[in-house]
């Protein structure tokens, strides 16, 4: 069980040395029980403590990775139930399935695209986790083998102990792929498969107490790291069986439940209802899902909603204050002015890249504030403004000055007049959507 700060103190060595940054031994215990500090930070803890402090110290659901070729899919190392207690860690990883009974050019093709799927999203790029090869009869080791030839991507490997024997030859030293599943019938010959490539092993079954029953043996037999697999397809089955894995991993520190989970939207086998099991699992706990269809409208949406949810809400998102230069501006075009809100910064990018208007963007520091938000919060003002103007050359770049205002900051108007004397300054338009047309007609 988890131990409590002050049983934790009790284990520090109580020196109040700071070098853990915090001002006291007790404040770094009471922060290490909440689980939002590392042990390592502190530099006198005795070897015999640190091992007792490791229960305290571990994540309630342990980390597990699935990796190959320098991409890497991270489950786990949660440490909420709700993302507005903390945060949530690691993203889910949206895998795409192929069959082994399908041909190596039918799976090329399948894997081809998956693999080749970036896009852009506030600045951050988007893209599918990896490859799940499915034993259905067929040549399993020659399915892996063809999956290799298409992508690097990191794979999940299904099928019985022998057969995923044969995938497992198949790739490099360096792949950490996750098998699946130990049952109550294979876990002895899957726990010793998994012991001899050293990688993670799913944990399948149909309800919570044979599956704790299960990790008890599989760890008793020396594994360590595994993935739970309830076998529920149902949208309130999966919803039920996940939340109460996790919410005995985080409330109860039930380590035999402590692990990331992995869901089977494609299992169910209709698009529409895999894709709509697939948000639910983004949702509420599912730490790989394996769908069987792919589509870049479906994908974008499924990716768009994983980062909106793994996104930290404390720390909005945003781009890097300075001069952003949009379709080759020139010495006479103008200035637009916006906040480092990644949002609004591409509102107002990718409407004027769109009609291929050239404009100069000027993105002051605003701590990822939007634009009223930031106005009325003190960091969206004249001052500001011309400071940054100044800080990042924008009187350089330009002969004839001109500088535009969000239109919902026409109050900053006379303000920023005074502080950049030598510029004319305007007001555009409220939205980003009128900006073109703004430009266009009255500029």
């Amino acid at each position: 069980m988890a131990l409590s700060g002050i049983q934790i103190y009790q284990l520090l060595p109580k020196t109040n040395c700071k070098e853990c940054g915090f001002p006291t031994c007790l404040a770094f215990a009471m922060k290490l029980a909440a689980k939002q500090v590392s042990l390592d930070l502190c530099p006198d803890v005795s070897e015999e403590a640190r091992a007792k402090l490791a229960e305290a110290a571990a994540p309630p659901v342990r980390p597990i990775t699935i990796k190959s070729n320098g991409h890497e899919v991270k489950g786990g190392n949660e440490v909420v139930l709700f993302r507005h207690k903390k945060r949530f860690f690691s993203p889910p990883g949206l895998f795409i399935r192929v069959y082994d009974t399908q041909s190596a050019d039918e799976i090329k093709a399948k894997v081809k695209p998956v693999d080749e799927y970036v896009v852009d999203y506030v600045g951050m790029d988007l893209s599918m986790g990896g490859i799940a090869v499915q034993a259905n009869g067929g040549d399993f080791g020659a399915a892996v083998e063809a999956v290799r030839e298409a992508t690097k991507l990191p794979l999940i490997l299904i099928g019985s102990a022998g057969e995923l024997k044969t995938g497992l030859e198949k790739l490099a030293d360096d792949d950490t792929p996750l098998l699946c599943h130990a049952t109550s019938e294979n876990w002895q010959e899957m726990a010793e498969l998994a012991k001899e490539y050293d990688v993670p092993l799913s944990v399948a079954a149909d309800n919570v107490d044979e599956m704790v029953d299960l990790v008890k043996k599989l760890g008793d037999a020396g594994l360590k790291d595994f993935v739970l697999a309830p076998t529920q397809r149902s949208m309130l089955g999966t919803l039920t069986v996940n939340t109460t894995i996790r919410r005995m991993a985080i409330q109860e520190t039930f380590r035999p439940l402590g692990f990331p989970i992995i869901n089977f939207p494609g299992d169910v086998g209709d698009p529409i209802r895999e894709v709509s099991l697939a948000m639910q699992a983004i949702g509420k706990y599912g730490s790989f899902i394996v769908l069987d269809n792919f589509e870049k409208a479906t994908a974008y949406a499924l990716l768009v909603l994983r980062a909106n949810i793994y996104t930290n809400p404390q720390e909005p998102i945003q781009v890097t204050p300075g001069i952003y230069e949009l379709n080759d501006p020139g010495p006479e075009d103008p200035f637009l002015v916006t906040t480092n809100f990644s949002i609004t910064y591409f509102s107002v990018a990718n409407e004027i890249e769109s009609m291929g208007i050239p404009a100069w963007l000027l993105v002051t520091d605003s701590e990822g504030m939007s634009v009223l938000t930031a106005w009325a919060a003190g960091k969206f003002d004249a001052e500001i403004i011309a400071k940054d103007a100044k800080r990042f050359g924008a009187p350089d770049k330009v002969t004839r000055k001109r500088i535009i205002l969000p239109g919902h900051t026409a109050v900053l108007s006379g303000e920023l007049e005074e502080e950049l004397p030598d510029w004319e300054v305007k007001v555009g338009p409220k939205e980003a959507v009128d900006l073109s047309a703004y430009i266009k007609n009255v500029l």
